[in-house]
């Protein structure tokens, strides 16, 4: 056997022999999944949800203003009671807006026109009478408030107190039920207060404030809506323009923020801790409970990609739901059962509001854990996301 044959027996045996150890093991190479698209497609899904239901608030309001101007018109009980019903149906859609709030977009940037849309809770005596003060308010005070204008009102608004209140949705609820005196129902507003010889005095002034106070609602929804509308030079373009991890900060940012410091806290605790239906948020027409569902499936459908709207069509695509399971699989469970947990606590609390603040504090305060359980789950997984 030659030397050369020699080493070529030796260099191919240690081949075999390494080959063949039992005890070693490769580590395969996992390969690098590129999410880019998914986000961006989540993030356009999240732009036109957003859209969608501010559409749906502004064609509500829309709704509700054309049926509040026919009824001062010609008032009459029944078109006292439509324009109720409408109030309460235009909640549901902008309840469920609540949750692009917190991260400096159009609704609430420091021009933004949130304070003027939905702020709470008010003191009603700026406004109109209240029990034992039949001529509290500026709809009472034609001396110091001669017109009553859409710029007066914007003035005044939040400018006396926090609690000073002269604009939005809860202006209107004020005018449309007034004071809630009642444990077992809303407030009882007559809807003589409208009608000309009827019920507490200045019949007229409180037609006017309450047609000009429900435009007004409708122009600020108006605003909003366009900077979120598609194919425009908008807050949308700009928005769909950040990087990744900026958009998905914001996104989850808002969902921390509403279902704890927001929903959880602000809206249920604080309402509990005082046992204050004024610290309830729509606590002249006992409608509490509709808002704090409204604002928990706005949550919802920001994390599932999923928004159905007025219509009964739905906006899906691409969600941060099925993006995160890919992700980390175990948080996203943990999504998924706080979500649950969180649904089901929120529909236990009894109706209404204001009594079960003072008569079911347990079951408040369980759903109160329940969404801040969720409000940590959405953070564990923004770090996953926003790593990718």
């Amino acid at each position: 056997m030659t030397l050369k044959n020699l080493i070529f027996i030796l260099v191919m045996g240690c081949i075999t022999f390494t080959a063949c150890t039992p005890d070693e093991v490769v580590d395969p190479i996992e390969p690098v999944v590129d999410y880019t698209e998914r986000f961006s497609d989540a993030a356009d899904v999240y732009a036109n949800i957003v859209f969608a239901s501010y559409e749906d608030s502004y064609n509500e309001a829309v709704a509700l203003r054309d049926m509040i101007n026919e009824f001062v018109a010609n008032p009459t009980e029944e078109g006292f009671e439509a324009c109720k019903d409408q109030w309460l149906a235009a909640r549901v859609p902008y309840g469920q807006t609540e949750v692009y709030r917190f991260y400096g977009g159009p609704i609430d940037d420091e021009d933004g026109p949130e304070g003027l849309i939905n702020a709470w809770p008010m003191d009603e005596n700026f406004i109109d009478y209240v029990d034992g003060d039949a001529t509290a308010g500026l709809i009472n005070d034609a001396t110091t408030y001669p017109e009553i204008t859409k710029q007066v009102l914007v003035d005044l608004n939040e400018a006396i107190s926090e609690e000073s209140i002269f604009t939005g949705y809860h202006a209107i609820e004020f005018l449309l039920w007034g004071q809630d005196l009642f444990a077992d129902s809303p407030g009882q507003r007559p809807y003589t207060d409208y009608v000309v010889g009827g019920t507490a005095d200045n019949q007229e002034r409180r037609a006017e404030y309450l047609t000009v106070v429900t435009d007004l609602l409708v122009d600020h929804l108006g605003e909003v809506m366009a900077e979120w509308t598609p194919g425009a030079s908008n807050y949308r373009a700009s928005f769909l323009a950040e990087t990744q991890v900026s958009i998905v900060n914001k996104i989850f940012t808002a969902l921390g923020e509403l279902s704890k410091g927001e929903l959880s806290g602000e809206r249920m605790f604080v309402a509990v801790d005082s046992e204050d239906q004024e610290n309830e948020h729509s606590c002249f027409a006992d409608n509490t409970h509709v808002d704090i569902l409204e604002n928990f499936n706005g949550l919802v459908n920001v994390y599932t990609g999923t928004y159905e709207r007025v219509s009964g069509s739905t906006v899906n695509g691409e969600s941060y739901s099925a993006i995160g399971t890919d992700i980390n699989p175990t948080k996203a469970a943990a999504i998924d059962e706080a979500i649950a947990t969180a649904d089901a606590a929120i529909k236990a609390i009894p109706i209404p509001f204001d009594q079960a603040i003072i008569n079911d504090q347990v079951l408040v305060l369980a759903a109160v854990t329940a969404l801040e359980n969720l409000s940590d789950a959405f953070t564990d997984i923004q770090v996953d996301l926003e790593n990718q």
